[in-house]
Parts: C-alpha cells; structure tokens; sequence
C-alpha cells in the first residue's frame, strides 16, 4: 500500500514516534490515521514493558506552583541518561505531569501504593452504603457494585489510572508509554507531593 507522506507527517506530530515506526503503523493499519494511533498505543505498551526492566539512575525533580502560591507541586521522575533527563521532550512530559498532579489531586502513583487497609475500610463504607438504600440485592450483585465502585475510587486516588487533564482520551499509563515510545528509555514516575493552603 502506499503510504502518503504527509500522513507520515500527521502521524508523527500527534504521537512523537519516528518515520519509520509511523510508516510502519499506516501501513498496518491501511493508511486510517486512527487505527495507526491505535497500533502505535498497543505496541507502545510492549515495548515499554520490555523496557520496565532497564534501570532509571538519572531523571528530574519538577517543581509547579499554582494559584498564587497556594498549590505546590513536585514530581520525581527517572530515566536512564542524564542525556534524556536534559531532553526537551523528557522536561515538557515532566512539567505536565506536575500540572496534572496540581489539577487532580492523586494520592498515590500505581495501585500497587494504596494501602490494603484502605481498600478495606472503602469496600465497607459502599457495603453499608448498598445495605442503607434496602432492596435485599443478592450477594452476587453486591459485590459487583462493590468491585465497580472500588475501580473508580481507584481511578480518582491513583495517578496512573487517570485521565491526563490536556487529552481525556488518554490515560496517565498510556501518556507514559507513548514517550518511553518516543523518547526511547525507560522512564519511571518515582514520587509525588502534592501541599495545599489549608490542607
């Protein structure tokens, strides 16, 4: 199929990846910008785990200050070189992170951080919810409502299960994987700390 060069271009632009990985993406996907988007985002996904493994020594600490002065922000963020911790790219996905962060309050970076206590103590508070509401739900049921409710509770506290603030279509993870993609390290979001006036 011949692949067009200004959808090369396109391609390039909305994701980051090189020439030929957008080629190649088109071509796969028929030419449908769309469904190359789709390639590249599945194919990020592998070979960012393929990259999980390598070690993150170098990376940056980014500080944002919002509202005046009454939002501050810092997020620790690792890669492999001092040559990408310096790269424009690697800074910009580090100064979005940090106005994420700002903007959607999350309490932890993967799920794996959340306390299991916590988890706990939420499972009851939706059962006693569910019990309040009467209707005598099967147990089944219950639980069901329970696991859903817990996904998103999980979703609003864990960074890298959001929405990222600048594109709702795409998740924290999937922003993640699309530039371990672009860039081509691994990278790894380490911390985060979020103080707020007041709380």
């Amino acid at each position: 199929m011949d692949i067009k060069a200004g959808d090369v271009l396109q391609l390039r632009q909305k994701t980051g990846v090189g020439m030929m990985e957008a080629k190649k993406a088109l071509t796969e996907a028929e030419g449908n910008i769309e469904k190359a988007i789709e390639c590249l985002r599945k194919s990020g996904a592998a070979k960012a785990q393929k990259r999980a493994e390598r070690t993150t020594a170098q990376g940056r600490v980014e500080c944002y200050s919002h509202a005046g002065g009454k939002i501050g922000v810092l997020v620790e963020v690792q890669c492999e070189t001092d040559f990408v911790a310096l790269n424009d790219q690697f800074i910009e996905f580090c100064h979005d992170l940090a106005l994420h962060v700002a903007a959607s309050s999350p309490l932890y970076v993967n799920r794996e951080d959340v306390p299991e206590e916590m988890i706990a103590k939420e499972k009851e508070i939706i059962r006693e919810q569910i019990a309040a509401e009467g209707g005598n739900k099967p147990a089944e049921i219950v639980e069901k409502i329970v696991e859903g409710k817990i996904a998103k509770y999980l979703q609003d506290i864990v960074l890298m299960d959001q929405t990222f603030i600048k594109d709702e279509d795409v998740t924290i993870r999937a922003l993640l994987e699309s530039k371990i993609l672009s860039i081509g390290e691994n990278i790894r979001i380490a911390r985060i700390a979020r103080l707020q006036i007041g709380e």
